[in-house]
């Protein structure tokens, strides 16, 4: 199961897992904070790429450099257009198969295994207990 707490802060709010990590969440006016939006595209990348880069090097095609770049535009009151996931990448010295290997596991990645991008794909159900 995974879990987040989020809970007020004097500043804004901030969310807290159970092994301890942080994050600020806040209405994109403060600075050092994230949006919930933000979050949620932060959420996408992250999940490909701690899934991609296990996948890539166990290949023998560690990535010199690996990031991503997610962005959607808010195209209405509460509504996202496409996600797009734009990847940052230098390819390892003297790899001549490390591309083709990157995008066929980013590929699968992307339309398989990462939960997150599954979520927002498909329905899941959300329900609240106030």
């Amino acid at each position: 199961m995974a879990e987040v707490r989020v809970e007020r802060t004097e500043d804004g709010f901030r969310a807290v897992n159970g092994r301890g990590a942080a994050v600020a969440i806040g209405d994109g006016d403060s600075e050092g904070v994230f949006t919930p939006v933000e979050l949620l595209l932060a959420a996408l990348g992250g999940c490909e790429l701690v899934t991609v880069e296990p996948l890539t090097a166990k290949r023998g095609h560690r990535m010199a450099r690996l990031a991503a770049t997610v962005q959607a535009d808010k195209i209405a009151t509460s509504t996202l257009g496409t996600i797009t996931v734009t990847y940052d990448v230098e390819l390892p010295e003297g790899d001549g198969e490390a591309e083709d290997v990157l995008k066929a596991v980013a590929a699968r990645v992307h339309e398989k295994y990462c939960t997150v991008g599954n979520a927002l794909r498909e329905p899941t159900k959300v329900d609240q207990v106030v």
